[in-house]
């Protein structure tokens, strides 16, 4: 008989390692032992048994007891708990239903794992809370949710576990309710990505609870009530707890083995302890971060594995040793995916590590190909080699090929150079020639170049408060649905021919939607002598960075094929026109609908996709509104696909006439213009006409931000220094604190994507919203047509009193 070794738990780490041993050393005597009954089962597979993805139970258990100790030859002792280690005797207490024992080992391999974290507030041990580590946590899950009519489930915590069992859960019909302390989910992710996964998160149905924690939990009946620390109660008929794990080794506190605070096992590169005999493998140790260095836990299945193959290895005699671990990981949740590796922003930070960040977004196959989805692509990299340090990718189809990419490269050392010129296989169905890793090393390579110079979305409004101008180059449809507040709009291919029009003493800031354009015009004007830098990732990454569209409450969300006309057969008569509006905000999508609709006849159908959230509630008020059908509405893979009959004009509605006026003290009323210029435009995207009156004060809205050379005298020149220029300059009626509660509602509104004034008053421009001056004000207050906007119709009373008599309704603010 050869060495005797003992094994302390198995699943990934422990099995692996009892499995290399044998494959090495056919004399060796190895006994595993595990407290549960089940030794090797897929951990991760957990909550995809309980949403039914997985039909069959039995496919998780990837070794029986039997078929292990068969196979292997190990000596497999199940329903053992080991109470203590005694490296001096070389032995192990272990306690058994049948009583305790001892047994001595030549070697130890420890593999006790990590158990999920129950946290000590009052009620936690009440029936219906769940931790899911195990195959009998599944079962206890799975047969509530199976036998007593789950309607309402919490997931406590928004990690990988807590995401797959929210989705599993939603699978199954149960409204969820996620619960997470930090202000994101997935935090191996930076921010500005996790806001698209609360956004996908919503539009399935779960309700966000962000920056909030469980308190206690009470019984309500059958019920659970959980209350969060905001004060927030919410109803449950099961809790999942998922808050994180800590290390299972509270067994070795008297054992002299070496441990970290947090309770992890602390080894060499060999997976060796402060004892020689002694190895620790999986989620119970402490390891080394790939980049920084940096003591870490990541317990994840694939590093559990290797570590037990070089424990195996050493003990045999084989040189080898653990390369540190970058965290690569993916999580699916619904149809997107999520993928990290390496260090992220957050943590370079923290850590002092220097790096380059840089936003790319491609598609995941050609983009002529059906199914093509944007992947959109964070890479981080060292500015002084170029080396990459880190990736995060979310997307649908491709992140995990693209994101294992970015895990050799990080691994081997590559540059950004390197990824440039990877050769990465490419047919339409799969890839582009340029793949989203190249489009990462070429932006990369631009920039390190010196031939694209950078601006990042939280740097924006300092930079524009500093005096640099914002410039968007992208096409007015796309201007229209929404810009960067108080941005110029120069469609690209008109750059050329007008950039005399830019104030070339003045720094430019462009952007596009995700960059591309944004990187030309920047070539475009730099050449010219502007100073310009391009705002990486473009208008998509600013949208995700400061949240917008993310915060809405979804009352009815749809799932997956539902219908808002239950009793109506969506494909009982195929549409006359399908448009896709995917992509595109609000009101967008609504507005591209209207213009289909305007070209058919009375009964004939539109089908529009759109992946705008705001759209489920939109589109049933807009069809009532103007008098037409909606046949119906489905989430179909993420996105929503709705059908809409033109009805025969009954529903029109009848001109509707806003009156503004702002007297005195309210010359500056921010908030009176915005709420004027939401109501026009909402009225004539239902079919209303609309005009605009402004007199005195109102006036100042229309005057144009640049100063014009007009000669003025006396009073005139007066009211001309004393008035404000524009929308810009327009203040709000209460708690405005010298500008700063402007901006902030500015900045608000930013967040929250609702227009900003001046994309509103140019809306309604487009929309074909008529706008009359006084002309007796004018002439009064000494403004000149010159200096107003263009478009600007001029009238006095008589015309006013004479719409106000033929619409429907008269606002008068």
């Amino acid at each position: 008989m050869g060495k005797k070794i003992v094994v302390v738990g198995g699943v990934a780490g422990g099995a692996s390692f009892a499995a290399r041993m044998r494959r090495l050393d056919e004399t060796a005597e190895i006994i595993l032992f595990e407290k549960g009954e089940y030794i090797s089962f897929a951990n991760c597979g957990l909550p995809y048994h309980i949403g039914e993805t997985i039909p069959e139970r039995d496919a998780l258990i990837v070794q029986t007891p039997e078929s292990f100790s068969a196979r292997f030859g190990v000596d497999i002792r199940t329903g053992s708990t080991v109470l203590g280690v005694n490296p001096e005797k070389k032995e192990i207490q272990i306690s058994r239903p049948d009583g305790e024992y001892t047994e001595s080992y030549e070697y130890l391999l420890l593999s006790p794992g990590a158990s999920p974290i129950r946290p000590p507030l009052p009620g936690i041990d009440l029936d219906g809370i769940h931790t899911l580590r195990t195959i009998p946590d599944m079962d206890a899950i799975k047969a509530q949710v199976d036998e007593q009519n789950v309607q309402n489930a919490v997931v406590i915590g928004g990690g990988f576990i807590g995401l797959e069992t929210a989705e599993n859960l939603r699978h199954r019909g149960v409204s969820v309710s996620l619960v997470e302390l930090r202000d994101q989910v997935f935090v191996p992710a930076d921010q500005e990505l996790a806001h698209v996964l609360h956004e996908h998160l919503r539009l399935h149905g779960i309700k966000l609870f962000l920056e909030d924690g469980a308190q206690e939990f009470r019984e309500d009946g059958d019920a659970l009530s959980v209350v969060l620390q905001s004060g927030t109660t919410l109803q449950a008929d099961m809790v999942i707890l998922a808050i994180g794990v800590k290390p299972d080794t509270a067994f070795l506190e008297d054992s002299g083995i070496e441990r970290s605070k947090t309770g992890a096992v602390v080894v060499t590169k060999t997976m060796q302890t402060n004892y020689d005999n002694i190895f620790a493998v999986g989620d119970a140790v402490e390891v080394r971060e790939f980049i920084s260095k940096k003591a870490v836990s990541i317990p994840l299945a694939g590093p559990a594995n290797r570590q037990g193959r070089i424990a195996a290895d050493c003990i045999a005699g084989i040189k080898s040793t653990y390369k540190d671990t970058q965290g690569t990981s993916v999580c699916k949740i619904f149809d997107l995916t999520a993928a990290v590796t390496g260090v992220n922003e957050k943590n370079a930070r923290a850590w002092g590590i220097p790096f380059t960040k840089i936003y790319t977004h491609s598609a995941n196959h050609a983009s002529y190909y059906p199914g093509a989805y944007q992947m959109s692509v964070k890479t981080l990299f060292d500015p002084a080699t170029g080396k990459i340090i880190g990736a995060q990718i979310v997307g649908k189809e491709g992140v995990d090929k693209r994101i294992d990419v970015f895990s050799v490269a990080i691994r081997h050392g590559l540059t950004v150079d390197d990824l440039a010129e990877l050769e990465l296989a490419y047919a339409p169905p799969y890839g582009s020639a340029k793949d989203p890793v190249n489009m990462a090393g070429f932006v990369a390579q631009n920039y390190r170049a010196g031939l694209s110079d950078l601006m990042y979305a939280e740097e924006v409004h300092h930079a524009v408060n500093q005096g640099s101008i914002l410039l968007d180059v992208r096409t007015l449809e796309e201007y229209e649905l929404g810009s960067i507040d108080g941005a110029l709009h120069v469609p690209l291919d008109e750059l050329r021919t007008r950039r005399h029009e830019l104030d070339s003493t003045r720094p430019i800031i462009v952007f596009c939607q995700v960059g591309l354009r944004g990187h030309v015009a920047s070539r475009i004007l730099s050449q010219a002598g502007f100073s310009v830098k391009n705002l990486s990732g473009g208008y998509k990454t600013y949208q995700w960075y400061y949240g917008m569209g993310v915060d809405a409450a979804y009352e009815e969300p749809f799932s997956q094929g539902s219908c808002s006309a239950p009793d109506h057969d969506p494909q009982e008569k195929k549409p006359d026109v399908s448009i896709d509006a995917g992509g595109i905000q609000c009101p967008g999508p609504v507005m591209k609908l209207r213009d289909a609709l305007a070209s058919l006849s009375p009964g004939q159908i539109v089908e529009i996709r759109a992946t705008e959230s705001g759209f489920v509630k939109d589109l049933p008020a807009w069809c009532s509104r103007t008098g037409h059908r909606l046949v119906s509405l489905t989430n179909e893979a993420g996105a929503f696909l709705a059908r809409v009959e033109k009805g025969d004009g009954g529903g029109a509605t009848l001109p509707m006439l806003v009156g503004i006026k702002n007297h005195g003290y309210f010359s500056n009323d921010f908030d009176r213009l915005m709420a004027s210029f939401i109501i026009a435009n909402g009225a004539v995207s239902m079919g209303s006409e609309v005009t605009l009156f402004f007199t005195f004060w109102g006036l100042t809205l229309l005057r144009k931000d640049s100063k014009e050379k007009i000669e003025k005298k006396g009073m005139e020149k007066m009211f001309s220094a004393m008035m404000p220029r524009g929308a810009k300059k327009m203040r709000l009626s209460k708690m405005n604190m010298g500008g700063i509660g402007t901006a902030l509602m500015r900045r608000e509104m930013t967040k929250k994507q609702v227009f900003s004034l001046e994309q509103l008053i140019e809306q309604a421009r487009e929309n074909g919203v008529k706008m009359v001056a006084c002309a007796m004000s004018m002439d009064i207050m000494g403004i000149k047509k010159e200096e107003l906007i263009e478009g600007i119709e001029f009238g006095g009373v008589a015309s006013y009193l004479k719409e106000a008599d033929e619409s429907s309704y008269n606002l008068f603010i």
